[in-house]
């Protein structure tokens, strides 16, 4: 389908997608994608977003590059042909 958007999977969530690397799903915002993203691998949904609904503090998303906490967070409007990318943040401690 051409109005899909593609979802890029981090490797540490590919097991939960399926083992894919990306995924072409459907919606107008990126919480409709990320929502029908969910309901299609539930277990990644589940990483993804807390009980209310939320994106979990860990998951960062980028639309085209930009974090979608600078626009119009998860209401932000996706258009057929543009890229999601789940990002986990990464926690660390001091280097050496």
């Amino acid at each position: 389908m051409s109005d899909q958007v593609t979802v890029r999977i981090p490797t540490a969530l590919r097991p939960l997608a399926g083992s894919k690397a990306s995924l072409d799903v459907a919606g107008a915002t990126v919480h409709e994608v990320l929502r029908r993203l969910g309901e299609e691998h539930p277990e990644l949904g589940r990483r993804l977003f807390k009980e209310e609904g939320k994106l979990n503090g860990f998951v960062n998303v980028f639309l085209n590059q930009e974090d979608i906490r600078f626009l119009k967070d998860l209401e932000t409007a996706v258009s057929p042909g543009d890229t999601l990318s789940i990002i986990p943040a990464i926690a660390g401690g001091r280097g050496a």
